[in-house]
């Protein structure tokens, strides 16, 4: 298969073939054409070469429609694109039946929830058919997409990420249901890189680098470091940082439990130093942000800054002692989508930029176009509308707002969320250029993006401290263990 937008070779001679009853693992660094590879098949593009084959049989779909109605059927990662929040579970469950020519023009309600009951359990889902998709927790409205797009009975299912909103006993319901669907013999493509996905149920490992197939990995050798390694092209291991040597302590935990039941967390974060903590969903990486930001408390413990007693009780005292945060999910939490560039990026030192109530707009666009250059944001001018961006370069305004003045220490929440590698590199360098007079800590979910920042990384598991590791010649298979909770027996 073949695919170009212009001058862009996006696809370059995929060949794949997806069998049922069987889980297909499509890995790839954002940018390496699995988006476009899985658009061509669910028919949003059209290929420029090669074929495509359904059950045997020639398949081009004209659109995504056409695709569904055929048997292939995508549930994407923004959980909300595959449920209608505002209606039950019968509705959305039955909607796709329900839009087909001749379904009449009256529905009869106790029919369709009695069906909608049949579909759910069907698939192991208990679930009140009343009750409204906006209501329920994010992984049963996961399992409710997943459900509505197995009602057709497709041939070929394609799940996005699908765990990446959901914590690791959620995850293990997903997976349960996915098991049941292999059974029932669907294809499954399902894409990701995390490792604790892959090992639960992957049947095969294909990997993608540069718009082609870089690897594959049969049941009998699925290697996931081998993987990582075709897929990036180095091993995960093999990264170009040199380990800052500690001396200064800036932020200091001292016996911080962050949940009920959890071992005290004691850890030192000094200038200079770029820390990643990572782990599970509800390893309790987004706990301490918030407390180290001043959005929560801890159970017990405290915290120094610069040797001083630091009990935030709000962002605003945070920022004022010199803590920045940059949170994760820029559309609910950072982004203002009617302010401009140079707004969004100065909005939390406005005062520095005004005199009397006016802002002082040369002042402003000035230092919004200084961190546009350094950062390496790709816009017209800083008075451009944010929303006028790319996500990767939205991400990027985002850092920079919290780069703009200098701070003790920055928090960085999911830095690298939903941008291209080449965005994730821009940030990372300039992060690590700019480290110097902070602390940095960098909250990630995946392993590879915290070995390409830190010189320390410090894995949380259950709300305690389960690994630290020096970022040099690491044992990934320890590290992994660890952040399954797995340690005692790697």
């Amino acid at each position: 298969m073949e695919k170009s937008f212009g001058r862009n070779h996006v696809l370059r001679g995929i060949d794949l073939v997806l069998r049922s009853r069987e889980v297909t693992v499509l890995m790839g660094a954002n940018g390496a054409g699995k988006s476009t590879l899985v658009k061509v098949i669910c028919g949003y593009h059209s290929a420029d070469g090669g074929s495509l084959e359904l059950a045997g049989e020639p398949f081009h779909p004209q659109d995504a429609a056409d695709a569904i109605s055929k048997g292939v059927v995508t549930v994407h990662q923004s959980i909300d694109d595959g449920v209608i929040p505002d209606l039950d579970v019968a509705n959305n469950l039955m909607l796709d039946r329900l839009a087909k020519p001749g379904s009449g023009l009256f529905v009869r309600e106790r029919k369709m929830r009695r069906e909608a009951r049949r579909i759910a359990e069907s698939m192991g889902l208990h679930l009140d058919v009343t009750a409204r998709v906006a209501d329920l927790e994010v992984a049963d409205r996961q399992m409710i997409a997943i459900a509505r797009a197995m009602v057709g009975d497709p041939k070929l299912l394609i799940l996005d990420e699908p765990t990446s909103s959901l914590s690791a006993t959620e995850a293990d319901r997903l997976f349960s249901l996915i098991d049941r669907l292999r059974d029932q013999g669907v294809a499954i493509l399902y894409i990701s890189h995390r490792m604790s996905d892959i090992r639960r149920i992957a049947d095969r490992i294909v990997t993608m680098r540069d718009g082609a197939v870089s690897g594959v990995f049969e049941a009998d050798n699925l290697d996931y470091e081998g993987a990582v390694t075709a897929m990036l092209g180095h091993r995960m291991t093999e990264v170009d940082i040199d380990p800052v040597a500690v001396d200064t302590p800036i932020l200091q935990l001292n016996d911080i439990v962050l949940r009920q039941g959890a071992a005290p967390i004691d850890a030192s974060f000094h200038d200079g130093e770029v820390v990643a903590i990572t782990g599970l969903l509800g390893s309790g990486k987004t706990r301490l942000a918030e407390i180290l930001f001043g959005l929560a408390e801890p159970l017990a413990g405290r915290l120094r800054l610069d040797g001083k007693p630091y009990a935030p009780r709000s962002a605003r005292e945070a920022v004022s002692s010199g803590v920045f945060m940059s949170p994760k999910d820029r559309a609910a939490n950072a982004v203002i989508g009617a302010f401009d560039i140079a707004d969004n990026m100065t909005l939390p030192f406005l005062e520095a930029f005004s005199r009397l109530s006016f802002v002082k707009t040369r002042a402003q666009r000035n230092a919004a176009d200084g961190m546009i250059d350094r950062i390496g944001v790709v816009c017209q001018s800083a008075e451009d509308g944010i929303g006028t961006l790319s996500g990767g370069n939205q991400q990027k305004a985002m850092i920079a707002r919290w780069l703009l003045k200098p701070c003790r220490a920055l928090l960085l929440d999911e830095p690298f969320q939903g941008v291209d590698i080449g965005a994730r590199r821009d940030i990372g360098r300039h992060i690590r250029q700019t480290a110097k007079g902070r602390t940095t800590i960098v909250f990630v979910a995946e392993i590879d993006e915290a070995l390409e920042i830190a010189d320390r990384i410090v894995i949380l598991n259950e709300g305690a401290v389960a690994g630290e590791h020096i970022n040099r010649d690491i044992d990934l298979t320890r590290m992994v263990a660890e952040v399954s909770g797995q340690q005692d027996a790697a």
